[in-house]
């Protein structure tokens, strides 16, 4: 199969240079790629119905012999070419219309026998078929090569037949070809990489029969088993990489941190609030990781609001507390500095042992003059804590003795972002943090590599948050609950969709709407604008003002989206909610209800699309953060969830991880036995799983031992 990955598509009869490029734009550059590009549906083909029996609406299989052909243009401007073709059985006829398809006229012979795939209409009061999928039934004239495979079975009629999505310039039938020649020419030359006692264990099919099947299956018992053998594959793969960085993590020494004292009782002590229970047990878990000697890698899943930030400041002190240093990375500047002031205020005045926490705030926006003190404060060891952006992973920023290391909102940066931290010190300890949470069983799975902890309830006294939805003509309505909002001396955010590849248009439509409603609907109050493109010294002073009750409205972009804590803030308008994901929506709902009234999130939307329906239904259905993400996965799927560029599940051509999840436990579980007993892949049975992984996902090469 390593031939095949390397071998170009162009090289295949009937290509080209030209198709080439057409394939290469869709993913398909050798014939390894054709042969896992797989159907995305199929439709059973094997039941003829006699021509006397069909109905309009119905979609049929006929066998019918071409009786007349009329080929004609219309006389309107547009000037269409129709092919009209009348075909018969001996129980009665049928016309199929083809337009501006012409060329057609050279294969539809009468006399011909021919199969017609399609939908029967009703036009003009006659049944006719439009454009239906067709394939003659024997070789004449030698067009057969063209329209018929060179086997004796057909590729559109008679079976159950695939239907791909096509790149441009390709039909359904022409495509079938291309996929049935390649597997005729390299089906032989296939060596199948998962070990046979694996595939004997859970009695897969080799991958060259499974090949055939997904393409062209025999029958629906033998698609399902090409199926699961090829998603059992995807699914190995994928594991493999992960199970080892686990191994691997496991055997690094780390740093054995004291996480008992008199200065971290005493900072749990003068909190304004006491821990709820979820937040005790994920604090006793990240201490039980953080005393042994290796170095703790684990993810801290909670849901907006559930007190995330408090646990991570739990365990940095407890760092300090025993002179290590720790970092504290956030996607925003806005939430860096509100970490910072939260984090200063509450340590701030409180003594314990005498040791004095020094904290520092370092973003692309701090002054170069601070930044230079910082970066120096930082290597020197004078800084304790300092929480940051992505600034943080520059290599200017060196530690003296980095011990413990937060990441928060891990889905905003990337895998390789995420590396660079943990680098600065000698194996810290890493807490991956996130308020997208997903259902315990998958997210052991994704992030097997991660030990995992839930924080699943909300500290007491919060609001209730209530979600309506309204179409744009309906806006007044929501505006008028903000107006009651307001005059109960509550504040407000107004959030606008901005886009990566609309950005300035969206930042235009964020300017435009705070100017109409500074000047309309609430000309009397007094409103703030915040967007990403605002310099972060006017982004600061405006959350500042917001904070201070000096702004009652926030119109503001998806900068909102992360960690913005304003408890009078009860209320939030989106507009175009369906051009948000889930997800985000429901980050955005969580800016408010931080407090202790009762709130609102107004989705103003103009649903478009099947998914954004299901998108909006679920928000006013659901509050719960897990229950979000359920219905997330399910309408955008694992790749698009998980992000394609931090975990590679785009590249799951065919495995489903929520429909299969018992299939990748097993593949999990033989991924660990395997390298469990052979972690270099040096075995005869495993060099070529060892060369698969590397073929298919090359990012992982650093975690695969070549040797």
């Amino acid at each position: 199969m390593n031939d095949l990955s390397t071998l170009s598509v162009q090289f295949l009869k009937g290509v080209g240079p030209k198709k080439a490029g057409i394939l290469a734009r869709y993913g398909i550059c050798s014939i390894e790629d054709l042969l896992y590009f797989f159907p995305r549906r199929y439709e059973d083909r094997t039941h003829i119905t006699p021509v006397s029996e069909i109905r309009e609406g119905q979609v049929v299989l006929l066998k019918v012999k071409i009786l007349a052909l009329k080929a004609r243009r219309t006389f309107s401007a547009r000037r269409m070419s129709i092919l009209e073709l009348l075909t018969g059985d001996e129980t009665g006829a049928v016309v199929c219309v083809w337009f501006n398809q012409g060329y057609l006229k050279e294969y539809f012979k009468p006399g011909r026998e021919m199969f017609l795939y399609g939908k029967v209409e009703r036009y003009g009061g006659r049944l006719q078929m439009s454009a239906p999928d067709f394939e003659f039934l024997e070789d004449e004239q030698g067009d057969a090569e063209e329209l018929k495979n060179n086997s004796d079975e057909f590729l559109s009629a008679g079976r159950i037949v695939p239907v791909y999505s096509l790149p441009e310039g390709f039909s359904q039938r022409s495509f079938r070809k291309l996929i049935r020649r390649a597997l005729d020419e390299h089906l032989s030359k296939i060596i199948d990489c998962l070990p046979y006692l694996i595939r004997d264990k859970h009695n897969l099919l080799n991958l060259a029969k499974s090949l055939r099947e997904i393409h062209f299956p025999e029958n629906a018992d033998l698609q399902a088993q090409a199926y699961t053998r090829l998603a059992f594959e995807e699914f190995f793969l994928f594991q493999l990489p992960i199970v080892l960085r686990k191994m691997r993590k496991k055997e690094e020494p780390g740093i054995a941190h004291v996480m008992e004292g008199e200065f971290l009782t005493g900072f749990i002590s003068s909190l304004p609030f006491r821990l709820t229970a979820a937040q005790e047990k994920v604090f006793e878990e990240i201490k039980s990781d953080m005393r042994k000697p290796s170095a703790m890698h684990r993810l801290l899943q909670g849901d907006v609001g559930s007190g995330k930030t408090v646990i991570a400041t739990l365990a940095s002190i407890a760092v300090v507390q025993g002179g290590c240093q720790s970092a504290f990375v956030v996607p925003t500047e806005i939430l860096a500095k509100q970490h910072y002031e939260k984090i200063t205020a509450q340590i701030s005045g409180f003594e314990g042992q005498n040791k004095k926490i020094n904290v520092a705030l370092l973003t692309g926006g701090t002054n170069s003059k601070s930044k230079i003190k910082i970066m120096n404060d930082i290597r020197d060891g004078k800084i304790d804590m300092v929480i940051g952006t992505h600034t943080l992973f520059t290599e200017n920023v060196r530690f003296s003795k980095l011990g413990f290391v937060v990441i928060d909102e891990q889905h905003k940066f990337g895998v390789g972002q995420r590396a660079l931290l943990p680098q600065k010190g000698l194996n810290p300890d890493i807490l991956i943090m996130t308020a997208t949470p997903i259902p315990r069983t998958l997210a052991i799975t994704i992030y097997g590599d991660l030990d995992l902890s839930i924080l699943n309830e909300l500290p007491p006294g919060r609001g209730t948050i209530t979600t309506c939805t309204f179409s744009e003509n309906q806006s007044t309505k929501a505006y008028t609950i903000v107006k009651n909002q307001l005059n109960s001396g509550n504040q407000a955010y107004i959030v606008y969709p901005v886009i990566e590849e609309s950005f300035a248009s969206d930042i235009a439509g964020a300017h435009d709407m705070f100017e109409r409603l500074k000047t309309g609907i609430f000309k009397d109050v007094s409103i703030g604008l915040i967007h990403g493109r605002m310099k972060a010294k006017e982004q600061s002073e405006t959350m500042a003002k917001f904070r201070n009750k000096e702004i009652s409205i926030l119109v503001a972009t998806t900068i909102l989206e992360v960690g913005i804590d304003v408890p009078s803030a009860t209320c939030m308008v989106i507009h175009n909610a369906e051009r948000f994901g889930l997800s985000q929506l429901h980050q955005l709902r969580g800016r408010v209800g931080r407090g202790g009234n009762d709130s609102f999130c107004l989705l103003i939307s103009n649903q478009q699309t099947e998914d954004a329906q299901r998108r909006i239904e679920a928000m006013v259905k659901y509050s719960d953060g897990f229950h979000i993400a359920e219905e997330d996965l399910k309408i955008r799927g694992p790749g698009e969830f998980f992000g394609a560029r931090q975990h590679g599940l785009s590249d799951l051509k065919i495995g489903n991880p929520l429909r299969q999840l018992h299939l990748l436990k097993l593949a999990r579980e033989d991924a660990t036995l395997l390298l469990k007993n052979d972690p270099m892949c040096r075995e005869r049975t495993n060099i070529l799983v060892k060369q698969k992984l590397l073929q298919r996902f090359p990012e992982y090469e650093k975690f695969v031992a070549v040797g």
